[in-house]
């Protein structure tokens, strides 16, 4: 169901995109066609309504009902709250299309943690895929109208080999309201420690392997499942919707020609069909369109999931990698390039125009004079190696001293008025002592402050 134009785009050119114009599988004129249609139809009903059927009195009437609602329409936000709608839906569509369970992971860590050549070793392996694949179906099965008219009952599961009747009994013996998807998860995780225990893997490390991929693959189907659950807000759907149909109505009178006679500013021109009211239709409800389309992408609409596809390429895979590829690996032979130090891959004549020189960074395009490039003495460039001068020993035990007489005796001591409150370029009584802003103290910056005290520094 997913219309894929990718390869019509790989390389931008003139005119790229206008090709995808004249496609109508998936196209914004399929979903369009039939509110501009009844869009059209009602505004030249008025506006013939208008010029053959209403009296003078009623067409004055009917003209300032059409300035009112020009006027009006401007008031309602709809490209404001239209905008941030699609964007919420287009990142939830995302976020769905990220949350399908793949069975990847998990495969690659049964099939190479679960060991045994033999039948018991073969079965243990593709049971526990079996059920991964049935936790990913019962999720799908419930969220996609597709896949539940491809499965509606557990007899069909059964029936096409995800379940056993055995299975079944034991799903459906489960007394619980909720939706079972969790269930093999749970089998998984038992199975797979009945193969620890029988050897089959052979370490606790492989066991938190399996477990991990296990947990991961069963956060999406848990993610996917709630993406179902909780939708987007119903009001704010239903402001959206309003606003973008509440505005149309409103251009359906506010926007017809009027007749030049009568002088009304903006009226001078009478074309019968609003061209421009009609594009504004196309790009605003076209929007609300594409909306509808990705709230739900588990649907049958044109550019919705292909979750039957996904059901069997995951399936499929996932007992190929278990099972016929276990253990098969291709014999170990000297690659071409074992005698090179540099190896380059070939290029074809239609690929040789595209290829280009390493990228070493944007510095190395600096270009530097001869003389620019000649180290330069430190002496000449006035850089010393001598440390900054040091304030003499005992400074800072008299300035701490300092302040703690004044903070004992208070402000009478002398030491300067206070600085106002919320003044922030003026220093308080305490700072300015410590950092030496006292009379007679040093000019120097290196005597305001020790970062480094020695012994004698300290009181």
């Amino acid at each position: 169901m997913t219309v894929t134009y990718t390869s019509r785009v790989a390389t931008a050119r003139f005119g790229g995109f206008s090709q995808l114009l004249l496609l109508w599988r998936g196209s914004i004129y399929k979903l369009l066609y039939r509110e501009l249609l009844l869009f059209l139809s009602a505004y030249l009903g008025l506006s013939l309504a208008y010029r053959f059927l209403l009296s003078e009195a009623q067409k004055r009437l009917f003209e300032k009902l059409v300035l009112y609602c020009d006027k009006s329409a401007n008031l309602i936000p709809v490209s404001f709250v239209l905008g941030f709608y699609v964007a919420l839906v287009l990142e939830r569509w995302w976020g769905q299309f990220r949350s399908v369970p793949a069975p990847d992971g998990l495969m690659v860590a049964v099939a190479g943690n679960v060991h045994g050549a033999d039948a018991r070793g073969r079965i243990l392996r593709r049971t526990l895929m079996r059920y991964g694949s049935l936790a990913a179906l019962l999720v799908l099965r419930a969220v996609s109208t597709a896949v539940y008219k491809r499965f509606p009952t557990t007899d069909h599961l059964v029936e096409a080999g995800f379940l056993t009747r055995e299975e079944r009994r034991r799903l459906e013996g489960l007394r619980s309201p909720y939706n079972k998807f969790w269930v093999p998860c749970a089998w998984f995780g038992a199975l797979a420690g009945q193969a620890r225990r029988e050897g089959r893997v052979r370490d606790d490390c492989a066991l938190k392997l399996l477990m991990e991929e296990l947990n991961r693959f069963r956060g999406h189907c848990s993610l996917l499942f709630h993406y179902d659950w909780i939708s987007v807000p119903l009001v704010y759907t239903q402001v959206v919707t309003i606003a973008v149909y509440t505005f149309f109505v409103t251009c359906l009178i506010g926007r017809q020609f009027l007749d030049p006679a009568q002088g009304y500013a903006g009226h001078e021109l009478d074309l019968g069909v609003p061209i421009f009211t009609l594009l504004q239709f196309f790009f605003y409800v076209g929007w609300l369109k594409v909306a509808e389309q990705l709230i739900n992408p588990f649907g049958e609409d044109d550019d919705d999931f292909e979750t039957n596809t996904l059901i069997d390429r995951n399936f499929q895979v996932s007992m190929l990698a278990v099972d016929e590829l276990y253990g098969e690996v291709p014999a170990l032979e000297r690659d071409r390039y074992w005698d090179s130090a540099s190896p380059r891959a070939p290029y074809t004549a239609a690929a040789a125009p595209l290829r280009q020189p390493p990228f070493r960074g944007s510095a190395f395009d600096v270009a530097l004079a001869k003389e620019e490039m000649q180290f330069q003495p430190l002496e000449e460039i006035g850089v010393t190696l001598e440390p900054p001068p040091r304030s003499p020993p005992g400074t800072f035990a008299r300035r701490f001293s300092l302040l703690r007489r004044k903070n004992s005796v208070g402000s009478e001591a002398g030491l300067g008025p206070e600085p106002t409150p919320g003044d922030g370029d003026s220093l308080g009584g305490d700072t300015a002592i410590l950092l030496g802003d006292i009379p007679g103290g040093g000019s120097s910056p290196h005597d305001r402050w020790i970062p480094h005290p020695s012994k004698d520094d300290v009181v």
